[in-house]
């Protein structure tokens, strides 16, 4: 469904409130924004977002659907320290992601996610072939849940020297290697492209975080039952392998293929007739744009073929690239193995999804949320 934007004028005769308030309300994430393509001196304003405010000012809303809306890109719902979104920009811990790309390892930023005194060590590790590299990894964590202790009752320091075990494990899964090499290294050399490793960096450190994200969501709710890290981790890798959370690069690929054979224009009107969405282009939380996206493509020659894709989605959708069209294009570009931007992603989150469950555990609190029987 096409997102809808308004002018200030008619989000201002919406919600009844001076312009000051609705400029408060966009700093505070209740209300997203974008500039006007029309006038770049002006703002469009997400109409759904107004339109929920102004229901909620009116009082014609009960708490069951407030809560109800809040899990459906609504409110924030639970607090955390660990990421923010803000003014299009994803900040980690207070600390714009994009800078902190630049130079930045996944092990540099795992200890900055977990506040770890130190730098996260991942030993060399490979499991037995035979298996595609994210089924490897379920079951190397499967193996761990029967033997780690649970999580909750055990102090902060403890917690973090396990998540790094817990991301050792991981990596030996999607980034085997017989030598102790930085993580990014460790992929690149074991896709024999070398010259991928600081595109790969980036990218790793761009998408280890990213807020209240589906997976996310699932390792804490996991982890405020009191299962070990683990537990948590896998109940994030499991949410990936949606189609609607990581295997959304599937449908970058699907795009490309078939814009190299019928042209680009007609590779999105098909998608946009079959799918109702093409999911290479935009991003709820990034009206202007996803950063992420933008960084990891400035660091690597982006295919032609990605380059006009990206200019066309612009151009018709109104929406630039978003980081899964940006995952494609990387492994596009380096001609890496087809699930190459699922392992990117599965490996990078992990340190997200390790820093939701240690926070989660800290709180003390159960994840259990009412339901609202709509039966007969």
């Amino acid at each position: 469904m096409k997102t809808l934007w308004i002018t200030a004028e008619e989000a201002l005769a919406r919600l009844g409130s001076k312009r000051q308030t609705l400029y408060a309300n966009v700093s505070r994430g209740r209300i997203r924004a974008k500039p006007d393509p029309s006038d770049p001196r002006r703002s469009l304003y997400q109409s759904d977002d107004v339109n929920r405010l102004a229901e909620r000012h009116a009082g014609r809303r009960q708490a069951a659907v407030v809560a109800a809306e809040a899990i459906r890109w609504g409110e924030p719902v639970l607090t955390t320290t660990i990421s923010s979104i803000a003014g299009g920009k994803l900040f980690y811990r207070g600390h714009d992601a994009i800078a902190l790309s630049e130079k930045a390892s996944l092990e540099e930023t795992a200890a900055f996610l977990w506040q770890s005194p130190e730098i996260i060590a991942i030993p060399a590790g490979e499991a037995a072939a035979g298996r595609t590299r994210l089924a490897t990894t379920f079951a190397l964590l499967a193996g761990r849940i029967d033997t780690d202790l649970p999580a909750l009752g055990r102090r902060p320091l403890i917690l973090k020297s396990e998540a790094a075990l817990v991301l050792a494990t991981v990596a030996a899964g999607l980034a085997p290697s017989r030598e102790p090499l930085p993580l990014h290294e460790r992929l690149a050399v074991g896709w024999a492209r070398p010259e991928a490793a600081d595109p790969i960096r980036r990218c790793l450190v761009l998408a280890a975080e990213h807020e209240l994200n589906v997976s996310a969501f699932a390792a804490r709710v996991t982890a405020s039952s009191g299962a070990a890290l683990s537990a948590a981790t896998l109940s994030g890798l499991a949410t990936l392998t949606g189609p609607r959370h990581g295997g959304a690069w599937l449908s970058v690929t699907r795009l490309a293929e078939q814009a190299a054979s019928a042209g680009v224009r007609e590779a999105i009107r098909d998608m946009l007739s079959s799918d109702g969405v093409v999911r290479a282009f935009g991003h709820r939380l990034y009206p202007a744009g996803d950063p992420r996206a933008k960084a990891i493509m400035a660091s690597f020659d982006v295919p032609p073929l990605y380059i006009t894709l990206a200019e066309a989605g612009e151009e018709l959708l109104g929406e630039p690239a978003n980081l899964d069209f940006s995952l494609a294009a990387l492994a596009a570009a380096f001609d890496l193995p087809e699930d190459a931007p699922l392992v990117i992603f599965a490996l990078a989150r992990t340190v997200g999804w390790l820093a939701h469950a240690m926070e989660q555990v800290e709180s003390g609190e159960l994840i259990r949320p009412r339901a609202h029987y709509a039966g007969s």
